[in-house]
């Protein structure tokens, strides 16, 4: 996988109703969306590993695209994105990432779901793995992939945000939850 070096990355922090988390974009698009309540070590450290030797900028202004859609969807408002996204991986990566954007608002899949997706029914493990290098949390619906007995597994961003994602996706979240 090959890591961006010297670019500039803006940053905001994505504050709406209880929701609280930091987006980053490059001049292309949308690059990362980080979890629930998470400090701004989170967003420093990934970029760090990510984009070594760039510059982070907070830019409430460029952001802003990326903060109105988002908010469309933590208000139920928004289904699915419009902005562009900015991420890099590995073909395989990729191929996970595609799948998991090809999940219908409000619906989950298996891992063994994404893997059969893919043709690469094999590949459960990997696809889990892949699932948990994307960067793009929400816009890249990883939260809508579920163990195969239905129960929720890991997510970067906690299993609580996970759950609240799930929920308002069904019509079921409510702020003080």
């Amino acid at each position: 996988m090959e890591n961006k070096t010297n670019a500039i990355l803006y940053w905001t922090l994505l504050t709406d109703k209880d929701w609280s988390f930091y987006i980053a974009a490059t001049e292309k698009g949308l690059s990362y969306v980080g979890s629930q309540q998470q400090p701004f070590e989170e967003l420093s450290e990934w970029v760090r590993r990510r984009f070594p030797g760039s510059e982070l900028v907070q830019d409430d202004e460029k952001m802003a695209p990326y903060v109105r859609e988002l908010s469309e969807y933590l208000q139920g408002n928004r289904q699915s994105f419009g902005i562009p996204f900015d991420y890099q991986g590995t073909p395989f990566q990729l191929a996970v990432w595609k799948a998991l954007c090809e999940i219908p608002y409000g619906q989950t899949w298996s891992y063994s779901d994404i893997a059969t997706h893919i043709q690469r029914p094999a590949a459960v493990r990997a696809v889990g793995t892949a699932i948990g290098a994307n960067p793009i949390l929400i816009t890249v619906p990883c939260h809508r992939v579920i163990g195969k007995n239905g129960t929720l597994t890991g997510y970067r961003g906690g299993l609580d945000m996970k759950t609240k994602l799930l929920q308002l996706e069904r019509g079921e979240y409510t702020a003080d939850i």
